[in-house]
């Protein structure tokens, strides 16, 4: 299984599960419309980050924040009902253009 398939899966037992401690779990267990705002303000920030460590060309840092970017969006998938699978195919479909 690869890594982001991997992490996509954590996410979603998480979420299920809702293991003491868990950042995900935070970010998923108030009402629907709360965590939604939540996980979308962690998604703007991250991205935020993401653009400003490109803009200073520090490499490191675009890795750093590109994965809480990644991590954060994968939150949004799961939570929102949206299988890896399907973002997969997604892919698939555009490269077929």
């Amino acid at each position: 299984m690869d890594i982001l398939r991997e992490e996509f899966q954590i996410i979603k037992e998480r979420i299920k599960n809702k293991p003491e401690g868990s950042y995900t779990v935070y970010l998923t267990t108030d009402d629907s419309k709360k965590a939604i705002n939540k996980i979308c303000e962690k998604i703007g920030e991250e991205a935020t980050e993401v653009i400003l460590a490109a803009k200073d060309g520090i490499k490191e840092e675009i890795i750093h924040e590109s994965a809480d970017l990644i991590y954060h969006l994968f939150v949004l998938l799961a939570y929102s009902g949206v299988e890896y699978e399907e973002l997969i195919e997604e892919f698939k479909r555009r490269r077929k253009k």
